[in-house]
């Protein structure tokens, strides 16, 4: 794959155009106020009651209500979670746009599962920090950045990826660099990290791991401090210098026991599973059954939080972290 880095990037293709942010969240804020310290003018949008107004206006930026800030965008970023997307897009967005304008995402998902369906004379394309919204922000404010994926979906203008290389640049993206991907890709992939290996694979390893100790007898501040607080530093090594050079860094012990046991616990059972996590993802039923818990009242994935809220790691750790006055 190509990598885009600062030298193949012009800001040109922003300059003199308004970009909109939609929603003043984590990445929202990231976004506009990297936008804002690379020379591009930038409103954000927000209803009228949203807390997040005073914060945007004492971080210098314009802010209108949603409908305005799409009517005053070249560029119209949807920086807002996939539960409210759609129903925002359809009052307050799509009434508002014109052809020629960009409609930028973050996720894929809302244009590939199709929540939102956008008009044929806009651009439409995708710019995806690899990092939560507050890294962006630091990265960018110490001349670092963060790695990028950009996308098109839709390019009627002929310009479209120009836009997102122009704005990954200006957030802060091509100082790390930027690899162009599709829609698809992107949100498959994506889903399928959190799903099983970042949130849903690492928790639920940390809770068996804990509940084993535990339910052997062990103290649950020792299983706790084995199974989940030392699990950063290994985390931090592996994203430094990948799983060799963390390899290289434990001790012979641990070395050993990851070779000959980690296979046993994460073996041809687990990855039976996660190809069939990917089937789900791939053919929509995991995309069409989350949509529909979001739209029904959200009853049982408020019950599963609660249940995993509620796990008595929750409560060593609770206990354990008011002691650690370092952090």
């Amino acid at each position: 794959m190509r990598i885009y880095r600062d030298k193949d990037v012009n800001l040109v293709w922003l300059k003199g155009k308004t970009c909109a942010v939609i929603g003043f969240g984590a990445q929202g804020r990231a976004h506009a106020l990297n936008l804002r310290d690379s020379g591009i003018k930038v409103v954000v949008g927000l209803y009228r009651g949203s807390r997040s107004r005073a914060r945007a206006r004492r971080n210098r930026l314009k802010v209108f209500e949603t409908a305005e800030a799409v009517r005053r965008g070249d560029v119209v970023f949807l920086a807002l979670p996939d539960t409210e997307m759609r129903a925002v897009y359809k009052k307050e967005i799509a009434p508002n746009l014109r052809a020629g304008q960009t409609l930028l995402f973050a996720h894929g998902f809302a244009i590939y599962y199709r929540t939102i369906v956008p008009r044929k004379d806009v651009d439409v394309v995708m710019v995806a920090p690899k990092g939560l919204g507050p890294m962006v922000r630091s990265e960018f404010v110490n001349a670092r950045g963060v790695p990028g994926l950009i996308a098109v979906h839709q390019n009627p203008s002929g310009r479209a990826k120009r836009t997102a290389l122009a704005w990954a640049k200006a957030i802060g993206c091509t100082r790390a660099g930027v690899i162009e991907t599709t829609f698809r890709d992107e949100t498959e992939t994506d889903l399928f990290g959190e799903q099983a290996v970042l949130c849903g694979g690492t928790s639920a390893l940390v809770r068996s791991g804990f509940d084993t100790l535990v339910d052997a007898g062990y103290p649950p501040e020792l299983a706790y401090f084995e199974c989940l607080h030392e699990l950063k530093f290994i985390v931090d090594l592996i994203h430094e210098a990948g799983m060799t050079g963390m390899r290289a860094l434990i001790s012979d012990t641990a070395k050993w026991g990851e070779l000959t046991v980690g296979p046993r616990i994460i073996g041809a059972r687990v990855q039976k599973e996660m190809r069939a996590v990917l089937r789900d993802i791939r053919s929509g039923k995991f995309a069409r059954e989350f949509i529909h818990e979001m739209r029904t009242g959200k009853k049982q994935y408020q019950k599963l939080r609660k249940a995993a809220d509620s796990h008595r790691i929750e409560k060593v750790g609770r206990d354990l972290r008011a002691l650690m006055t370092w952090k």
